[in-house]
């Protein structure tokens, strides 16, 4: 093992230049997926004849597709059909896709777990459907759903190192290529890899505890 030579400002820079990316890579997933999932949830709960079955069928197959597949897909399979995405946006699809899927059901779940009883009162003082579900369901139920998407957020994290498979420059990606000239570098690369991951990674599940421990 060398430390000494693994952690030489060259190496750190570059392998900070990958977990920035990675950052950003993550946080604009998390937004796009999460306004996708919730739009996605909100259909599925609101049973539109035709259309929530659709949204229901899509979101099941995606969610039982590996995600790798997707990162594939995006970036070598719609260029066949005429759209082309660069590494960096070929991610940010498949994730966000995949992700806003993970996230619709969790929605879903949340406005389901509102008590009929408070949407029958809503509805008998007078209020529409639309009243209900803004003022009633979805304070409620996004109160309830913001722990596990906390922790669906924290595995899109974790997921951002699948793209690495198409060779975007994020972290695992430029640790690959520090380790790659000398093994004695392997230990101290993945320790370090290892750590960032872990720092963000504990700080959001921290988070979501104590959103969860405020909520009960």
């Amino acid at each position: 093992m060398d430390f000494i030579g693994a952690y030489s400002p060259d190496n750190l820079k570059f392998l900070m230049q990958g977990f920035g990316l990675t950052l950003w890579l993550a946080l604009l997933a998390i937004i796009f997926s999460f306004l996708l999932g919730c739009v996605l949830g909100v259909l599925r709960y609101a049973g539109i004849p035709v259309l929530s079955p659709l949204i229901g069928a899509a979101v099941e197959t995606i969610r039982n597709l590996p995600l790798l597949l997707l990162i594939f897909f995006t970036r070598f399979g719609l260029p066949e059909l005429g759209i082309s995405f660069s590494p960096f946006w070929a991610a940010i699809v498949a994730l966000t896709v995949f992700e806003a899927a993970m996230i619709s059901e969790i929605v879903r779940s949340g406005l389901n777990s509102v008590e009929q009883g408070l949407v029958e009162a809503s509805r008998s003082s007078g209020m529409s459907y639309v009243q209900t579900l803004r003022h009633i369901v979805l304070p409620i139920g996004l109160r309830r759903m913001v722990p596990p998407i906390v922790s669906q957020f924290i595995s899109l994290l974790k997921d951002t190192s699948l793209a690495v498979i198409i060779s975007l420059a994020e972290l695992m990606h430029n640790a690959n290529i520090v380790m790659g000239p000398d093994s004695r570098f392997v230990f101290p690369v993945l320790l370090l890899v290892a750590v960032l991951y872990f720092s963000v990674n504990y700080t959001l599940s921290v988070v979501a505890r104590r959103m969860e421990a405020r909520r009960i």
